[in-house]
């Protein structure tokens, strides 16, 4: 236990040493290699496709980042909470660099063709409700906003994580083909960790 808590200590204390503005540069930083990456033709036979899934991919990866935070603090006792924000944002960039992708790069600009499919095709339409759902978590992920809002209110705007990782989880189960295990895997990891959130309810002391 001893050594445990030491680890944990440790843990925090190098945390504290860390910048959360490194994350935000680490992101830009993958996502520039990406585009080298597709620009060059490492990503594959189709490049584009390539791009779109990688920059998802890591969005969706981020956020489950994002969700172990508070279990970690709650449950062990490692406080990352500083880096919450700038992994959100970050999360947020990537998930919005997918949706650039796929609307130039696959869609050519053709806005009425990507309205029909975001109309025609299930697995698009669950992407871009979690897309829009993320959008007022990165305009308010700010002191401003979060002084503007008391902080009450804009704890209950956070919620709407939760919504937003479920559909960009099953979004990317939907789109892949075969149906692979790592898309479910990522579902269940995050079902576990929304599980983890909430405490369970008391139980009834029998009759």
């Amino acid at each position: 236990m001893a050594l445990a808590r030491g680890l944990v200590d440790h843990i925090n204390r190098a945390a504290r040493r860390v910048p959360p503005w490194l994350i935000y540069l680490a992101g830009f930083g993958w996502s520039a290699w990406l585009l080298w990456e597709a620009a060059s033709g490492a990503l594959g036979a189709d490049p584009v496709k390539g791009l779109e899934r990688g920059l998802g991919k890591l969005g969706l990866q981020i956020l489950v980042a994002v969700l172990c935070i508070s279990p970690l603090r709650r449950h062990l006792g490692v406080n990352l909470i500083r880096f919450r924000r700038a992994l959100g944002l970050t999360a947020f960039y990537y998930i919005a660099m997918h949706f650039v992708a796929w609307i130039v790069l696959d869609m050519g600009l053709l806005i009425l063709q990507a309205l029909g499919d975001i109309v025609k095709r299930p697995y698009v339409t669950i992407g871009m409700a979690g897309l829009v759902l993320m959008i007022p978590l990165a305009l308010t992920s700010n002191d401003r906003m979060v002084r503007r809002l008391g902080a009450a209110r804009w704890q209950r705007l956070q919620r709407l994580t939760y919504p937003a990782i479920l559909l960009g989880s099953v979004h990317y189960i939907w789109q892949v083909k075969a149906w692979p295990l790592e898309p479910f895997l990522y579902l269940v990891a995050i079902l576990a960790l929304l599980a983890l959130r909430f405490p369970a309810a008391p139980r009834r002391a029998a009759a």
